[in-house]
């Protein structure tokens, strides 16, 4: 299927199997995105691994290849009302649950990166570290890494200062200086500490 070797004990013995995975969990701004994949035997695809460890030129390499090789994939997403509703765990877990249900393909089933799984009307089975491990977490890592990224950098221009295309909204010393500095977007999680602690210091300032 890939270059990757699948070494852990699967029940999954069928062909459509779909890996799953989300990228977003940590930032303080912007949705939290997850993808699912069904690669295609047929078509396979060299280089998949870990979307961290690659670079974003061949993240977007990758993710173009996958788009056309894979036998379905979708990308779905939490958004940010609905983080700081449901809290960012479960907030991640309706992302992965969408994005399953979005596949044009039924998976016969379903790995998930991690070790928790969400809530899916087919068999599926956690597997720690799976983004490096199993083929189509990989594929589902790179494809939600990408379109998470390319959001935000549309967002950074949305919300200049920020240098959200740059940390991608997570916590850096940066992206801290500029909510203490600029206040809070309608893109941040006010769920998370350091954005409510930026509300509680504008309307009770010591």
């Amino acid at each position: 299927m890939s270059a990757l070797i699948e070494p852990f004990v699967c029940a999954y013995k069928g062909h459509l199997l779909a890996g799953v995975d989300e990228v977003g969990r940590g930032p303080l701004a912007g949705d939290v995105v997850a993808a699912a994949v069904i690669l295609d035997p047929q078509q396979p695809i060299v280089g998949l691994a870990d979307s961290k460890k690659l670079t974003e030129k061949k993240r977007l390499a990758l993710a173009d290849e996958i788009r056309a090789k894979a036998l379905a994939w979708c990308v779905a997403r939490a958004n940010v009302a609905e983080i700081d509703r449901l809290n960012i765990l479960h907030a991640s877990m309706l992302a992965m649950q969408r994005a399953v249900e979005g596949l044009s393909l039924a998976p016969e089933y379903v790995l998930v990166d991690g070790n928790r799984i969400p809530e899916l009307k087919v068999p599926c089975e956690a597997v720690v570290k799976g983004d490096g491990r199993v083929a189509c977490i990989s594929a589902a890592s790179i494809l939600a890494k990408v379109v998470r990224d390319q959001e935000m950098v549309e967002l950074d221009a949305l919300y200049p200062g920020y240098g959200l295309a740059v940390h991608k909204g997570y916590p850096t010393r940066q992206h801290l200086e500029a909510i203490e500095r600029l206040g809070v977007t309608p893109v941040h999680r006010r769920s998370f500490a350091p954005v409510k602690a930026a509300i509680r210091d504008l309307f009770d300032p010591e």
